[in-house]
C-alpha cells in the first residue's frame, strides 16, 4: 500500500489529479459565477423570480435600460475618474515610495512596514477611520487646515458633491499605495547594481540611470502594477459604503456601487447583473492589452 501510494504521487496521475482539482476550482469559483451571472443580465429578475426560477428571458433589454439611463453618463464619468486618478496616484507615489526605500537607509525596513500596516486594514476599517478624518463639523482634517490658515470655514468633504467623489479617492489612494509600493520595489531589486556603477562611472547623473536604466527595466512591472490596479480600483466597494454611499445625488457613485445598490437596494437584479458583465469586459480588455504587451517586449 505505501508503494501504491508513492507510485501515485511520483506518476502523472497524481499531474493530472492536481490539474483536475484546478479545473474543478476554477469551475465552481470562478466559470459558474461568471456565466450565471451573464445568464441573469438576460433575464427580467426580481425578488419575486430570483427563487421560483420563474424568470423571463428579455434579450438586450435590460442593458438598453442600463445605458440609457439618465445618471449612467454621469456614473461611468465617475468610474473612469475614479479609476484614473486613483491609478495615477497610487503608482506614482508607490514608485517614489519604491525608490526612496531601495537606497537602503538605517530604518527602511521597519518604516516599509509600517506602511504596509494601513493596506492589511480591512475596508470598511479604513473607511471608518477616513469618514472621522473627512468629517464636516469635527474631522481631523478640517481641524488641520483650519489650524495652518489655510481655510475659514468648514469643508464637507462627504457630503459636497463638488468633494465626494474625490474624498473617496484620497482615502483609496491612501489605501493603495502600500501595494503599489512593494511590488515595484520587487522590480527594483531585480535591477542588477553592476548596471547603475557603471552608469555612474560613466558619468550618468541620477536622474540619466533612471531614465537609462530603471523605467526601461521596470516597464513590465509598471505594466503589471496598472493592470492589478485597474481591476482591484474597480472592485473597490467598502470604501463607498463607509463614506459616501454613492451620493449626495449620485455625484461619488460608481459602477460597482451602482451594480449593488440595483440588486440589493432596488431588487432589479438582472440589472445589476448588466453593470457587472460591463465591467468584467473592461477588466478583460484591460488584461488583454497587457498580455499583449508583454508578448511584444519579449519579441523584442
Amino acid at each position: 500500500m505505501p508503494r501504491l501510494r508513492h507510485s501515485f504521487r511520483d506518476g502523472p496521475a497524481f499531474d493530472a489529479f492536481l490539474v483536475l482539482l484546478a479545473l474543478g476550482y476554477l469551475l465552481v469559483l470562478s466559470a459558474f459565477p461568471l456565466v450565471y451571472n451573464l445568464i441573469l443580465s438576460f433575464q427580467d429578475v426580481d425578488l419575486f423570480t430570483l427563487a421560483s426560477f420563474d424568470r423571463p428571458f428579455v434579450g438586450w433589454r435590460n442593458y438598453a435600460e442600463v445605458l440609457g439611463a439618465l445618471v449612467a453618463p454621469g456614473i461611468f464619468a465617475n468610474t473612469a475618474l475614479f479609476v484614473a486618478l486613483s491609478l495615477l496616484f497610487q503608482v506614482t507615489i508607490g514608485f517614489g515610495l519604491a525608490l526612496l526605500f531601495d537606497l537602503r537607509f538605517p530604518g527602511a525596513r521597519w518604516l516599509r512596514g509600517l506602511f504596509l500596516a494601513g493596506w492589511i486594514m480591512p475596508g470598511l476599517v479604513v473607511g471608518a477611520v477616513w469618514s472621522w478624518i473627512l468629517a464636516g463639523d469635527f474631522g481631523v482634517l478640517n481641524h488641520l487646515l483650519r489650524t495652518l490658515g489655510m481655510i475659514d470655514g468648514r469643508i464637507f468633504w462627504l457630503s459636497d458633491p463638488d468633494m465626494a467623489l474625490y474624498s473617496v479617492i484620497i482615502a483609496n489612494v491612501w489605501l493603495g499605495i502600500p501595494f503599489n509600493m512593494i511590488l515595484l520595489s520587487v522590480g527594483l531589486a531585480a535591477i542588477p547594481d553592476d548596471l547603475y556603477e557603471a552608469a555612474a562611472l560613466d558619468g550618468a547623473t541620477r536622474l540619466q540611470r533612471f531614465r537609462t536604466i530603471t523605467l526601461p527595466l521596470m516597464r513590465a512591472q509598471l505594466g503589471a502594477v496598472i493592470a492589478l490596479g485597474v481591476i482591484f480600483t474597480l472592485q473597490q466597494f467598502d470604501l463607498f459604503a463607509a463614506l459616501t454611499q454613492g451620493g449626495p445625488s449620485n455625484a461619488s457613485n460608481v459602477l460597482q456601487y451602482w451594480s449593488w445598490q440595483m440588486s440589493f437596494q432596488e431588487y432589479r437584479i438582472g440589472h445589476g447583473a448588466v453593470v457587472s458583465v460591463l465591467m468584467i469586459l473592461f477588466v478583460v480588455l484591460v488584461a488583454a492589452v497587457y498580455v499583449r504587451s508583454t508578448r511584444q517586449d519579449h519579441a523584442v
